[in-house]
């Protein structure tokens, strides 16, 4: 019986910590499969809800019973932030009318909060040093399985679940074609890429603290997997922290052998490369003087990045002239579309009325030479970000609420000035920087062995911030539990002496 009582103690007093455990690794490996749809969205509820929502009770049952204390610094401020929220959503929704389905709107902003509750869960969790070393070694771990089955997506055909549009999240089971970028058991291959960058940094500080290969070979074999999702922004986001981190370190030897790796592995993605030099393309595109809509001359396909329409001109002396090549694209566009408008009317057409009209349309059809970003940056300046920038002159201090302007904006720093205005994103914001702050004030107490992990940490919200130009990581719900209980693990390894419990 006393062993069973002991047992029970020991349970209570480490529930919290063995569902943290739990958590680093079920919402990273467990696939984005929809559990239940929400109307008016393909966001879906998923397993790993449940799971937070269990974490969630325990949380609250524990703070009843006093067993463990909110750290007050830190929850004003979450306080203050998801008021802010709520203060966009009604503004949003009653006077602005910019959310046309309120419960829409009220689940996008639980999002957030259930999301950021996994700070205060993971910081309580820690009730000593050996709790925070034990549960943050289980990430290598966890990335270790992510990047094995990333693997086995791109040459075993491993099945994948992704969230890229809304046939996808529904739970189509799908199998990646040779060009096709790897997302793991993430929503997509951003996600999978933001989540690497975010923990290679503090991967590769446990490799200066605990001096282990194994975790050098981890922090190379994400390397790897970084370079199969051909993320832009995530590349350029780890060259500038993991980089920035060696030279801070002061670690000359390492420097040189990542840029080696660094180089190699680059070298070896052609989807990667293609992709950065297809960023921006000089190409001679088609402006329709009436109209002012730009025609590119180009042949789609899956393995290469398309151009999209936004344009700069490259101004030359006199006039410039259609190449044989494209005006022969030109034309059998025109004569395209014009047989698919015809088919529509019911309408057939002769070929000297077809020849007519090419001739016609194509008169109104001026070519020039231009700089022309890919599809996916010219998406962004001309649709997602001036909507988000629009929404925050319609309401620069509360913006136009949660889900008003759809579900992405890839540009996190925009989207929450769009949906939140400047109090919201600035309270945010704050709280990213609050913590960074309070880490860094507190590295002096460490011994100097152990800095290097936490620096790891900073490194990676840094790089995280600059993945959040591009995309909406902290929106994409792998991504956001994991960083929120990441943080809540290095703030929680500075308040075990705040940490008040009741003896049993």
């Amino acid at each position: 019986m006393k062993k069973l009582i002991a047992s029970l103690k020991w349970i209570d007093n480490n529930l919290l910590k063995i569902l943290v455990i739990g958590s680093i690794f079920i919402i990273p490996l467990y696939p984005k499969k929809p559990f239940m749809p929400i109307e008016y969205t393909y966001i879906s509820i998923r397993l790993e809800d449940f799971y937070v929502v269990l974490m969630s009770l325990v949380f609250f049952i524990q703070l009843l019973r006093k067993k463990i204390e909110l750290n007050k610094r830190f929850f004003i401020l979450f306080m203050l932030f998801w008021m802010a929220i709520g203060a966009s959503l009604l503004m949003g929704y009653f006077v602005h009318k910019t959310i046309p389905h309120f419960n829409i709107g009220l689940l996008h902003s639980g999002r957030r909060v259930e999301y950021m509750i996994l700070f205060f869960i993971a910081a309580v969790s820690i009730r000593t040093k050996k709790d925070f070393y034990q549960i943050i070694s289980m990430l290598p771990i966890v990335i270790t399985l992510a990047c094995l089955y990333g693997i086995g997506q791109k040459f075993l055909g491993f099945p994948a679940w992704q969230t890229m549009n809304p046939a996808f999240a529904r739970g189509m089971t799908l199998y990646l074609t040779p060009e096709a970028r790897v997302s793991s058991t993430f929503a997509g291959h951003y996600d999978f890429a933001a989540y690497l960058v975010l923990t290679m940094p503090i991967i590769l500080g446990l490799y200066f603290w605990k001096r282990k290969l194994a975790y050098f070979l981890i922090f190379i074999l994400s390397l790897f997997l970084l370079v199969l999702t051909a993320s832009r922004i995530s590349y350029i986001a780890y060259i500038i922290s993991i980089f920035s981190l060696l030279i801070f370190l002061k670690k000359p030897k390492q420097f040189l052998i990542v840029l080696v790796f660094t180089i190699a592995m680059t070298a070896f993605s052609s989807n990667l490369t293609s992709r950065f030099l297809k960023t921006f393309q000089v190409k001679q595109i088609f402006i329709n003087d009436q109209t002012g809509n730009a025609i590119v001359p180009q042949k789609i396909s899956s393995k290469d990045l398309p151009a999209g329409s936004f344009y700069v001109e490259i101004k030359k002396n006199g006039t410039d002239a259609a190449t044989q090549q494209n005006a022969d694209y030109l034309k059998n566009k025109i004569l395209s579309d014009v047989r698919e408008e015809a088919s529509r009317s019911g309408k057939t057409l002769t070929s000297s009325e077809e020849a007519q009209m090419v001739a016609t349309l194509s008169a109104n059809l001026k070519p020039i030479n231009t700089v022309v970003s890919d599809i996916s940056f010219a998406t962004r300046l001309q649709i997602e970000w001036p909507r988000a920038v629009n929404s925050f002159m319609k309401d620069p201090l509360f913006g136009t609420g949660p889900s008003s302007i759809t579900e992405s904006t890839d540009n996190d720093f925009l989207r929450w000035i769009g949906e939140f205005g400047a109090i919201g994103t600035g309270i945010f914001l704050f709280i990213i920087f609050s913590i960074a702050k309070f880490i860094f004030s507190k590295m002096k107490t460490l011994e100097k062995i152990e800095r290097p992990l936490y620096w790891g940490f900073l490194f990676g919200i840094a790089a995280l911030l600059i993945n959040a130009a591009y995309i909406d990581v902290f929106e994409a719900s792998k991504v956001a539990y994991t960083f929120w209980t990441i943080c809540g693990l290095f703030i929680g390894s500075f308040l075990i002496e705040e940490q008040k419990t009741v003896k049993i």
